[in-house]
This record gives C-alpha cells, structure tokens and sequence, in this order.
C-alpha cells in the first residue's frame, strides 16, 4: 500500500513539516534516507527510531542504526524492520531522531493508507512547510533564532540577529541558513528508489546474483545487511548480466578515437622519448590538436609535463597495454597493432583492461562499485560508491563514512578514461561536472564481464 504520512518537527513554531507518500513495505533505514532528503539533512549525525509518539517513554522499542547497533544491544537493527510494521491504521505514530546533540525529534503520524500501482513512486513528498534547519544550529531554539535573523521581513528580525552576533561572534549567518523547501528537489532526491515493488532483501534469494560476474557477486556478499547491500542488488539486477554485451561498430570506432589517435602518432616504429622521460613535443601538439584538447585547456599544449590531458592518455595506454617503454623508446604493443584496426576488438579490450588502471585495494573496490553503479544506471554514480564503500567498511579519517570525495578519488582515474573515451556528458561549460551516457552503461558492463 502506499502510506500518506505528516512529519513534523517537534518544537517548531510555526509548524515545520513535511507530508509523504511512501510504500509501506520501506524499511527504516531507507525511511532514514528519506527524511534526511525531506529535511535537507545531511546525514552527518546518528539517528535512532522509537516505536509511538512518546520518544522518551523507556518502554518503547528503539531501532537501531548500524554505528549504535555495535555499541549498544538494546535495540533492533533498523534494516530488518518494515513501516508497515509499526504503521498499520491512521493515527499510528512513529519517532524519529536525528543528531543526539541537537535532538531533532521529528514525530511521524499515519495520516491514510492508499491503494498502489507499478507506476506509483516509492517515495514522494507532496507538501510542506518552512525551510529545513541547518545542521548544527543548536537545535530548535537554534534554529528559530537564524531562521529570524536570516529573514529580514521577521518581526524579530533584528533582535535575533543581534543575538546571533552575540552569540557567535563573526562566524558567518550563511552557514547556517536554513535550508529552503524545495519539493522539487526533495522529490528529484528521491527518485533513487524507484517505482513498484521494493527492491530485494538480503536475505532473499535472487536470480541476478547468479548471473552477476563473480568479482562481483563476492563483493555484494561481503556487504552487511543494509541500504547499500540492497541497492547493489538492485543494480546488478537491472544491469542484466545474463544478457551479453553488444557494441554497435561505429560506436566503438568513436569511442576508440583517443587512443587510436596516441596509437598512430606513435607509429610501428615508436617514438624516441625525452630526457626526462616523456613523450616528444610535436607528438604531444600532434594528440592534443587532434582530439581537440584546448576547449578546456589556456596551455600551449606541446609539453606533455605540462598537458595532464596527453600525459593521463599515455599512462593509461600504457596500464592498458597498448603501449611499453623500451630502451628510452616508447612502442606499440604486439596486442595493439592487432586491435588498432578493429575498432570493436579495441573497445573490448579497453573495457576489459578497465582494472588495470587501479593501484590498490581502495581503488579497485571503489571502481567495481562505480562501474556497477553506472551499468545499473544510478543516478548519482558516485554517491553510491561512496554508500557502498561505507557500508563495506572503508571510512575518512574521522572514522565515520567514506565521502563522495573520498570516493570520487577512488575512481578517478576510471572516470578519467571515461570521460577521454567520451562517455561522460559535460554538465557544464567548463566541464567541472559530467554525467554518463547510454554508452557509459555499455562500457561499465563490459568491463565487469570481459
């Protein structure tokens, strides 16, 4: 069923809220993602849910998230309990609480339970009021005192900001703005969990795990019961893996071009390297005119120490093996001069090959997550790498989480090749941001199956 659910933020004066429909079969660490997406959290504290609307009550039945589950046994796992559970008729309540420093209760009510079909959002936000408070603010007291000094229309807007100041000295009011609702944005966030029936448990035996490449499969299998377990087997089901991979040929004649071109201005016979070990400079003028380099690009683009675009290209031909060094020369491979003609072979084995470009155990995990994320077509690639490689332990140096930083260093070297090979479309107009084509799916499958 779908669940119609009003959550308010206890304290707020005015009422803050948010109402929802959600499927009734989500578990509560995914309801976890979604209010964090509702309230423009950032999922940078713990939170706990508490069965009722009295949170405080030592009666109640708590469930856990994993960091408190490893401390503290009196509690359930949040991901093995379903709001279908503890929501049954309107008018049943949950709590939820989120950073036990400013103690965000937010108070969970039933309002309707709604019939559903396959086209029916798992998860959507259909009203609200006032922005989201900014993390760390002190709580509510915190919170109403900048939402007033941030707003220059509030009746108590220069008290409040007067206050601020006295309180905070000369940290700036912008950090801690509250956050606007955005219904849009809050339900563009929530497209990740898809339409339809939920995705499967992981206890749940399923089809795509048997058809999944084994490097795969065995990472899946080292992920602990959690949100990012689940959505890993839901990519690597819509990945298809029983279906083979097929390449159109002048798609991978495009695709090849970087490489094809480094290939051919190096010629059979090789190029004599500099003294200092790279490539020579009319070689290095020669790739970077003809792959059109200097769009993004102020260099004068003749010196490979100084042109990252052609030395990136070089030393992944040559972890590709596409080319070696030799003698101070550096030369085509056997295997290259037998693909350079065949466009798809070459697609092939670029794809293959994808794992070479790796130097650790971090980039190797975190690159089979990114591929499996791009193969599945999610929609944040990255950020699901970063999930993924949390909920297998990995973390920052605060002991806490992998970020999507962390993660997007993990990959960077597959993205790079990516985005080289034209596989990621520039988001913006100096390509800061790219995002994956259709082609992006197809070469991520073939790298985890050749």
């Amino acid at each position: 069923m779908t669940y119609r659910v009003r959550v308010d933020l206890r304290g707020a004066a005015p009422p803050l809220w948010r109402r929802l429909e959600l499927s009734s079969d989500l578990f509560l660490d995914e309801l976890h993602e979604v209010l964090q997406a509702a309230f423009g959290w950032t999922d940078s504290h713990l939170h706990e849910f508490r069965s009722g609307s009295a949170y405080h009550d030592l009666e109640v039945e708590r469930y856990l998230c994993p960091f408190m589950l490893e401390e503290d046994d009196g509690g359930v796992a949040e991901e093995r309990v379903r709001l279908d559970e503890l929501l049954v008729d309107p008018e049943d309540c949950l709590s939820y609480c989120y950073d036990f420093g400013d103690d965000w209760l937010h108070m969970l009510e039933l309002e309707a339970v709604l019939p559903r079909t396959a086209a029916t959002p798992r998860a959507m936000c259909t009203a609200g009021r006032r922005p989201g408070p900014p993390e760390d603010c002190g709580g509510i007291g915190g919170y109403e005192l900048v939402a007033a000094a941030a707003d220059a229309g509030h009746p108590d807007h220069a008290e409040a900001l007067r206050t601020f100041r006295e309180w905070h000295g000369d940290v700036d009011l912008d950090h801690f703005r509250p956050t606007p609702f955005d219904i849009d944005g809050i339900n563009s966030a929530l497209t990740e969990f898809g339409t339809g029936e939920a995705a499967p448990r992981p206890d749940e035996a399923d089809g795509a795990i048997l058809h999944a490449p084994a490097v795969l499969a065995a990472l899946w299998a080292r992920l602990p019961a959690s949100t990012a377990r689940r959505k890993l087997l839901t990519l690597i089901g819509r990945t298809e893996f029983d279906r083979p991979v097929q390449i159109d040929a002048d798609e991978a004649e495009r695709v090849v071009l970087p490489y094809r071109c480094l290939l051919d201005h190096i010629g059979v016979d090789g190029v004599a390297l500099t003294q200092a070990g790279y490539l020579p400079p009319r070689v290095v003028s020669a790739v970077f005119t003809e792959l059109e380099m200097d769009e993004h690009w102020i260099g004068k683009g003749n010196r490979e120490d100084m042109t990252p675009q052609v030395l990136e290209l070089r030393e992944s031909a040559q972890k590709l093996g596409l080319i070696r060094k030799h003698r101070g020369r550096l030369q085509v491979t056997k295997k290259a001069q037998s693909l350079r003609e065949d466009p798809a072979a070459l697609w092939r084995h670029l794809a293959a090959r994808t794992s070479e470009l790796t130097r650790n155990t971090f980039e190797r995990e975190a690159g089979l997550f990114y591929l499996c994320a791009l193969a599945g077509g999610a929609g944040e690639p990255v950020d699901v790498t970063a999930q993924s490689l949390t909920a297998l332990g990995w973390c920052s140096a605060d002991n806490i989480r992998c970020t999507s930083a962390d993660a997007a260093a993990g990959v960077r070297h597959v993205r790079y090749m990516l985005d080289r090979l034209g596989l990621l479309r520039r988001a913006d107009r100096l390509g800061l941001h790219t995002e994956p084509t259709h082609g992006a799916r197809l070469f991520a499958k073939a790298a985890l199956v050749e």
